[in-house]
C-alpha cells in the first residue's frame, strides 16, 4: 500500500454517468488479485473522505489500471471527479482490500454482478480465463443505456444480460438469467448489491460463493468502523469490509 500523485492516462464516459479512467504509476505494482480498490482523493481538502472505487484492469508491466465508476450529481466527490482532463493527477491510496482468490484447478466458473459491482469481475475473468478456467457471465443493470463492457466480457467467455426494464436481454433480475442456465457451475463469483447477493446466497452453496462486498467506507484501512458487517458466526463479530474483505466466502458473513 501507498499513496501516489497518479497521472490520468484516458477519461472518459461509457455508459450513462459511467466513466473509464485509466491511471499510470508505481502504486500499480502493488496489485496482487482482481477485487482490490483504491482510496482516491477527488477533491480539494473540503472533501474530505477520499472515494473508494474498485480496479476493473492492471497492468503492471505498464503500470497503469482501469477504474470504472458511477458519478453521481452537482456537487459529489465522484462529479468533481468526472471533470478532471487527461495529463492531471488524481491522488491515490492502494491497493487496499483482498481480491479475489482464483480455483487451482480447471473449473466451470459463473461470474454475477450487479450494475457497478460488475468493473471489478473483468480483471478476475481475465485471469481465470487466462489459467484455463471456463466462465461464465450474467450481469444486470438497470437498462440498456446503463450497461457497459459487455463486449470486452463476451470475448472471454458467454455473457448475458438482465434490465430491470427489459430494454436489454431478460427483464428482470441476474436470478431470472441463471434459473434459465443449463449449466452446473464448480464455484460462483459475484459483486454487486447486498439483495442480489443475497438472492445469490440463497441459491448456492456458501462453500462455493465468493462474494464482493459493497459497503460506504470512510479510511479504507480498517481504523474507522464505518464499513463493518456482521460474520455468520453468532456472537455478535463484525468484519471490516474495506481490510477482510471486500471479497469474503459467504458462509463467512451475514448480507
Amino acid at each position: 500500500m501507498r499513496i501516489e500523485d497518479m497521472t490520468i492516462i484516458e477519461h472518459e464516459e461509457i455508459a450513462q454517468s459511467t466513466y473509464r479512467l485509466v491511471l499510470e504509476g508505481e502504486l500499480v505494482t502493488d496489485m496482487t488479485a482482481p477485487g482490490q480498490f483504491v482510496h482516491i482523493q477527488v477533491g480539494d481538502h473540503s472533501m474530505l473522505l477520499r472515494r473508494p472505487i474498485s480496479i476493473s484492469e492492471y497492468s503492471v508491466d505498464q503500470k497503469r489500471c482501469t477504474l470504472i465508476y458511477r458519478a453521481g450529481g452537482s456537487g459529489t466527490g465522484t462529479q468533481y471527479l468526472s471533470q478532471k482532463q487527461v495529463g492531471e493527477k488524481v491522488n491515490v491510496l492502494g491497493p487496499l482490500g483482498n481480491g479475489f482468490t482464483l480455483p487451482s484447478e480447471k473449473s466451470s466458473i459463473l461470474i454475477v454482478g450487479g450494475g457497478i459491482g460488475v468493473p471489478p469481475l473483468y480483471e478476475l475473468s481475465k485471469q481465470l480465463v487466462e489459467k484455463g478456467h471456463q466462465v461464465t457471465h450474467v450481469f444486470g443493470f438497470q437498462n440498456k443505456e446503463s450497461i457497459f463492457l459487455e463486449d470486452e466480457f463476451a470475448k472471454l467467455g458467454p455473457t448475458f444480460i438482465a434490465t430491470n426494464d427489459g430494454s436489454r436481454g431478460q427483464k428482470g433480475f441476474v436470478t431470472d438469467v441463471i434459473e434459465k442456465l443449463d449449466s452446473q457451475f464448480d464455484d460462483v463469483f459475484a459483486c454487486g448489491p447486498t439483495p442480489m447477493l443475497k438472492a445469490l446466497k440463497n441459491r448456492f452453496t456458501d462453500d462455493r460463493l465468493w462474494i464482493s462486498m459493497e459497503e460506504r467506507m470512510g479510511c479504507g484501512v480498517g481504523a474507522c468502523f464505518a464499513c463493518i458487517v456482521k460474520q455468520s458466526k453468532d456472537d455478535g463479530s463484525y468484519y471490516k469490509v474495506c481490510c477482510d474483505g471486500p471479497v469474503f466466502l459467504a458462509k463467512e458473513v451475514l448480507v
